[in-house]
């Protein structure tokens, strides 16, 4: 099993092509074995402390392999949307483990 938070910080103002791609890539990611386990949307005022940028969502997900990952990020069809993703997303940060 592999585990994936994501860190991802919005464009300003493209906060729905965010969520239009969301829309697409969830169901998708699900047909090739992953699971969102979480997907928060942080207030101000749940950080305790922090001098960076806030995150505008933050994604805990699981896949049951890497070759099921890989899979899901080379999908045509997630390839066909995924200029909703690239327009809307400033950065990422991305960090994979595994259960301990």
């Amino acid at each position: 099993m592999i585990y994936i938070t994501q860190l991802i910080f919005i464009q300003e103002g493209k906060e729905e092509l965010f969520l239009e791609f969301e829309s697409h890539a969830i169901p998708l990611m699900e047909k090739h074995g992953g699971k969102l386990i979480y997907r928060l949307r942080p207030k101000q005022e749940d950080f305790v402390s922090g001098e960076e940028e806030k995150p505008y969502e933050i994604h805990f997900v699981s896949f049951e392999s890497e070759e099921q990952l890989n899979q899901f990020m080379h999908d045509d069809a997630r390839l066909n949307f995924i200029h909703l993703k690239n327009e809307s997303v400033k950065t990422m940060l991305l960090v994979k483990g595994k259960k301990m």
